[in-house]
């Protein structure tokens, strides 16, 4: 079996995960204990990917829940799915990080995470063979942004060969809920960089405007936003746990889905998304499918990918559907929309197809997709943390906890970096003249990224003035 062990951390964590759980729950006939009562074998086949076997034939998550504050974990204890969990792998503080990185990276985070570490060697042994790890966060937060890089960079440290996948809840610009997200984000974005090998970029605007929009609910809750995360998780796994025709890992994804190592940032959609009272009127078909899984409204992260360029992009088709129609549709839809995709990556569509539907649908599919329209996200960041650092505003919480604003700058350089890479392979067309090439063989730094570093000491040097002028 390729198992993968869950993280969720801190508030957004925990709740995406415990939805998460009762999906996958539901996928493989296990009722709120973890006792099985499905209908089908092919349910029980790969259930271990995600759970363990204990004893009594109850199946038990191999998950790890992860928050600063009790207060979570005692929700997560009391709902409908509490007594799934195996109760040693709830692990909290009890001071809570404050909705500040400094505090769950380098102070309280710290003191918890080696707790945190021995239960993911313990789940990792248990193994038989472990396909990787896959995290769920906040960015904006204090917890899930500062310890879930801390958990990262400590898994990354004792298994560099496995899988490290982050589902991470970027700040959107409508929706805020707190002062500081810019810099825990910058601050997170700066490690998640370095450190996983695919980022799935979730957003609360976009989820807002998907239920709002297609979805015609009126006064979404973080449950529906929740459940349209969940439909997404399950489908990136899907052929892991399922039989299919085409299967598609942590790892083939990966490899097909990143260009360049630091270009690991994906939107993701899933389909079909219809209004409850209008789903009579639709055929669910490959093509109807297709052409959602692209539709710009169903991207479950705020940047519209029609301002940039694709990649790559993967398409995991699920239900019983032939895999000649699969092909056509994703080939139609590249040919049909040739500018938006690259054209120095030929063939970059990737399609898995598993014959197993989610519940209640007869066919579905999940869409994954590198667009470099997601500098947007990290351009509008940046901009936000630009402005407060500028004038130091909040600084004294994160130096409180230790931290140096040398780390600061460090981590706005490279979110500058990364956007301006986007840009330069949006850019980018498959005639390159042959001087640029042997430019960049030169030295591992581009032209692009000298540039950007430029701006960034010109950006520094106005701050410096500035501040300068309001001291005097």
């Amino acid at each position: 079996m390729r198992e993968i062990v869950h993280l969720q951390i801190g508030q957004c964590g925990n709740q995406i995960g415990s939805k998460f759980w009762e999906v996958i729950s539901e996928e493989h006939g296990l009722n709120a204990t973890g006792m099985y009562e499905g209908d089908s074998s092919l349910q029980l086949e790969r259930v271990n990917v995600y759970f363990n076997e204990a004893h009594g034939g109850k199946y038990v998550p191999r998950a790890l829940l992860v928050d600063l504050e009790p207060g979570t974990m005692d929700s997560v204890r009391g709902s409908r799915i509490g007594a799934l969990f195996r109760p040693d792998n709830f692990i909290h503080g009890n001071s809570g990080a404050g909705n500040n990185w400094a505090k769950g990276h380098y102070t309280e985070g710290a003191e918890l995470v080696e707790q945190v570490m021995d239960r993911v060697r313990h789940e990792s042994e248990s193994c038989d063979c472990l396909q990787g790890f896959q995290l769920v966060h906040s960015l904006g937060g204090g917890t899930g942004s500062g310890m879930g890089t801390l958990l990262i960079n400590k898994i990354r440290e004792e298994y560099p060969d496995r899988i490290v996948n982050s589902f991470s809840v970027v700040p959107s610009p409508k929706v805020s809920d707190t002062v500081v997200e810019p810099y825990n984000a910058t601050l997170s974005i700066h490690q998640l960089l370095e450190n996983t090998d695919e980022t799935f970029c979730i957003d609360n605007e976009a989820l807002y405007d998907i239920c709002f929009r297609t979805l015609k609910l009126t006064a979404p809750t973080y449950g529906d936003l929740n459940h349209l995360v969940c439909m997404t998780m399950s489908g990136v796994t899907t052929s892991l746990r399922f039989p299919g025709q085409l299967n598609a890992d942590l790892r083939k994804l990966a490899v097909n889905m990143v260009p360049f190592p630091r270009l690991h940032f994906f939107m993701s959609s899933f389909a079909p998304l219809t209004a409850r009272g209008s789903q009579q009127y639709q055929a669910l078909t490959v093509p109807e499918l297709t052409q959602q899984m692209f539709d710009a409204r169903n991207m479950m992260t705020a940047c519209d990918p029609r301002r940039g360029r694709y990649l790559t992009v993967a398409g995991i088709f699920r239900g019983r559907m032939s895999t000649k129609e699969v092909d056509e549709q994703m080939l139609a839809m590249q040919k049909k929309n040739s500018n938006y995709f690259v054209d120095w990556i030929p063939h970059n569509c990737k399609v898995a197809v598993c014959d197993i539907p989610p519940r209640g649908l007869k066919m579905a599919s999940t869409f994954i997709g590198n667009n470099t329209a997601i500098q947007e996200i990290f351009r509008r960041v940046g901009e936000q943390f630009t402005l407060m650092f500028r004038r130091k505003a909040f600084l004294h919480w994160y130096t409180g906890e230790g931290m140096d604003e040398m780390e600061f700058t460090e981590a706005e350089r490279n979110l500058n970096d990364l956007v301006s890479e986007y840009q330069q392979y949006q850019e980018a067309t498959s005639d390159l003249d042959l001087g640029a090439e042997d430019e960049e063989e030169e030295g591992p730094s581009s032209p692009v990224t000298m540039k950007s570093q430029s701006q960034v000491d010109v950006q520094l040097e106005k701050v410096n003035e500035t501040s300068e002028g309001t001291e005097g």
